[in-house]
């Protein structure tokens, strides 16, 4: 009989080597685990990440990122179960315990008053469709900046974003998120936890491997807007980003300034979840495709809110797990 188990020690290494040559994204061994222990080592991760799994005589079965996640549904107060990372030992595949796995945290995450479960899936719908989770669409939006016919920098203060900004950031966040019926709360230890994992993914690699950039437009010593940037060779995934201008203004002419920084190069290829409603004058829309990381949510203590129009929702490709 398999128990849940909170994978620590002897199961932490067993899980890191199992899963290192599936996600490893360009991390050594030795990196990847540095990875992970700083992660739950932020404040964020202390109270909001753990990962757990299905043992049994000494053995990892399946194991699991949970994630728990404090957000709002038409303005009231909703609790979230994040579920990522979800592995099978090569050992024991085949057998029915990442699914065994998945219930016995969703029956733990319900009786412990958490609203929905929430995760993303590279294998599709159709298996965690089997399990109750229903599709949330999201797009993928290809950009270009707008520039200037001499490929100058707007008159704007940027500047690299810092700790001190973090507060600015999360009511800049605060405020836009509003209109939206469903959304996380993005508090300052979220946005720490958010921006150091990437910046550790970075980090770790390959030196110009990856490249994790934070920027704010600044205004009376305050930042009024900002952009949270992976830069990965001729790639740009704009993580997130947010304005005190409706419009996003600030954010384009930030946009506009980082591209202003070499003239003569090539320009990035700019994907991005752009809220609804949210398009900054300075970035043209080329196209979209629906995302290779499909959202879902199912149901645990309340309906599934239903998500009928893209004003509805309000998740950052940055917050994916």
């Amino acid at each position: 009989m398999a128990d849940l188990a909170v994978v620590e020690g002897p199961y932490l290494q067993q899980v890191l080597d199992h899963s290192y040559p599936v996600w490893h994204d360009g991390l050594t061994r030795a990196g990847y685990g540095r990875y992970y222990a700083a992660q739950v080592a932020t404040p964020w991760g202390q109270g909001h990440l753990q990962r757990l799994a299905l043992v049994e005589k000494g053995e990892v079965l399946a194991s699991a990122k949970l994630y728990a996640f404090d957000a709002m549904l038409d303005g009231h107060p909703l609790r979230i179960a994040g579920i990522g990372a979800l592995f099978t030992a090569p050992a024991h595949r085949g057998r029915g315990h990442a699914r065994a796995l998945v219930e016995q945290l969703l029956e733990q995450a319900a009786g412990d008053g958490v609203d929905l479960a929430l995760l993303f899936s590279i294998i599709g719908a159709e298996y965690y469709s089997r399990m109750g989770f229903e599709v949330v669409a999201t797009t993928d939006l290809s950009l270009r900046v707008i520039e200037d016919t001499r490929r100058g920098a707007p008159m704007t203060l940027v500047r690299a974003g810092e700790e001190r900004d973090l507060a600015d950031v999360a009511a800049l966040g605060r405020v836009r998120a509003e209109r939206y019926r469903v959304h996380l709360d993005r508090d300052r230890d979220f946005l720490r936890y958010a921006i150091v994992k990437k910046r550790l993914l970075a980090g770790l690699g390959p030196s110009g491997h990856r490249e994790l950039q934070f920027f704010i437009a600044e205004e009376g010593a305050s930042a009024v807007a900002y952009v949270v940037v992976t830069v990965r060779g001729g790639a740009w995934v704009l993580e997130e980003c947010g304005d005190r201008d409706p419009d996003g203004a600030r954010v384009g002419a930030i946009l506009q300034v980082l591209i202003a920084r070499d003239p003569s190069a090539a320009r990035p290829a700019i994907s991005a979840w752009l809220p609804a409603g949210f398009r900054p004058p300075q970035i043209e829309v080329l196209g979209g495709q629906p995302s290779p990381e499909i959202m879902m949510m199912r149901a645990l203590r309340r309906p599934l809110p239903r998500l009928s129009t893209p004003g509805d929702l309000l998740f950052w490709h940055g917050d994916m797990f």
